[in-house]
């Protein structure tokens, strides 16, 4: 009986002593978070103006937590930071992360905090021989930011297998050209780039189509058959097991983001202009088109499963999920996601 009730203190004092340790881990003291370009950002342009991330290390008890914010011009970049230990949080398009997503599905696990939002993506021309991608030829060059593999990449894709067959949904790949969007947005306006046709994002693609003999051929939204994510964010199931406080505080700054976007727009685009150093528009302007209904700003990942079905079905990736929940970590699950 004593031999019993030693070995079951023991055993207590062991139990106890692993949940101290586990609660005294050491969680990490600065953060690191990289962003692309356009309007998609804005949540992560508004957590860095009004330094949300600390406000919520604070609240839960991290103290003065460093955050370093960086931007990439695609997403393929981004992820071979995060592959090599060079970055935390990464937002980006569904393309960027689906990648991410199946080739660490045995290693880091790469898994999406939350969707940013849903926005339509406009592939604009000024080749007046261009009504539809049917009509675009080997003199055509497409600026892509992430060829092959970025939302517009991969729309692109489908809309050809919806055009020509599947047998072809990479037919337009050779007309692409990687090129960020702002670079992008300067070579189709010039008129003296190889580039005629631009598959862009907000706001570029709206500040394209007031310039004369700019039109639009191409919606994402018809492509897909509704609004989809355009952004999202995400990390590494190791940075969330290790730093659970400091993953909760991420999670919570790009909700509060979020809901103050939503609460004035005004504001948001304020700061979207001031952290740009954009004068292209006014605060007005850029207001009145982030009121668009068609621009969403939300966490509930949409259509995301229909995206990344298709690069399956195509080969691009491995693994086909069968939900949105395989691709997000479990603290969105209680969302209507599809």
């Amino acid at each position: 009986m004593r031999n019993r009730l030693w070995s079951a203190m023991i055993a207590t004092i062991v139990l106890a002593a692993s949940h101290g340790m586990a609660s005294l881990h050491a969680e990490v003291t600065s953060v690191r978070v990289a962003r692309q370009y356009g309007i998609g950002y804005l949540q992560v342009m508004v957590m860095e103006h009004e330094k949300l991330l600390e406000k919520q290390a604070k609240v839960r008890g991290l103290g003065d937590l460093s955050v370093t914010w960086s931007t990439f011009t695609d997403g393929a970049m981004a992820n071979d930071a995060v592959i090599s230990g060079n970055l935390d949080f990464v937002a980006g398009g569904l393309g960027s992360f689906i990648t991410l997503w199946d080739r660490t599905r045995d290693s880091l696990a790469v898994k999406g905090v939350a969707a940013l939002n849903s926005m339509p993506m406009l592939l604009n021309t000024r080749n007046p021989g261009v009504r539809t991608i049917k009509d675009l030829t080997d003199q055509d060059r497409i600026a892509v930011a992430g060829v092959k593999v970025s939302s517009q990449a991969v729309t692109l894709q489908l809309a050809a297998a919806q055009a020509f067959g599947d047998a072809n949904w990479n037919k337009l790949d050779a007309l692409t050209v990687n090129m960020a969007h702002p670079t992008a947005m300067q070579a189709l306006l010039s008129g003296r780039s190889e580039i005629t046709t631009h598959f862009a994002s907000p706001p570029y693609q709206y500040e394209e189509l007031k310039h004369p003999g700019v039109r639009t051929v191409l919606n994402s939204y018809d492509v897909w058959g509704g609004p989809q994510t355009f952004i999202a964010v995400w990390t590494t199931s190791k940075f969330r097991d290790q730093n659970p406080k400091t993953y909760a505080a991420f999670l919570a700054a790009v909700a509060e983001a979020t809901e103050l976007i939503n609460k004035d727009r005004l504001a948001a685009a304020r700061t979207y202009l001031h952290m740009t150093g954009d004068k292209s528009m006014s605060a007005e302007d850029l207001a009145r088109m982030l009121a668009d209904p068609q621009l969403r700003f939300t966490l509930t990942p949409e259509n995301v499963v229909k995206f990344a079905s298709f690069r399956a079905r195509m080969g691009s990736i491995k693994t086909r999920p069968d939900s949105w929940k395989d691709l997000f970590f479990p603290d969105l699950h209680h969302l209507p996601g599809s």
